[in-house]
């Protein structure tokens, strides 16, 4: 977004962590279901989440727990989101 001239402000919710209900209406907002925004070569996967049978509530639980499993960049302008990887995605909330 730097390139294209887009001011941004980054969160960076490693070290600011978002609630699960954060985490749960960002989700929301991006119309991602846990499991698409979910980081799945993290070694946090294979201790938490790999061979079990999680519902949405859990999985976004564990997720607020341990961030590291969060998808990233994930870009939130006015009520919308969107996970920008591919970066093309950025054109769902009219950037790019």
């Amino acid at each position: 977004m730097t390139a294209k001239g887009i001011d941004f402000e980054g969160v960076n919710y490693i070290e600011d962590p978002l609630s699960a209900n954060e985490l749960k209406e960002l989700l929301r907002s991006a119309g991602l279901k846990p499991q698409e925004a979910l980081r799945t070569n993290e070694a946090a996967y294979r201790q938490h989440v790999s061979g079990q049978k999680l519902s949405d509530e859990e999985l976004v639980r564990i997720m607020a727990l341990h961030p590291e499993l969060i998808q990233r960049p994930i870009v939130v302008r006015g009520k919308k989101a969107v996970l920008a990887r591919p970066v093309d995605n950025l054109t769902k909330l009219g950037i790019g």
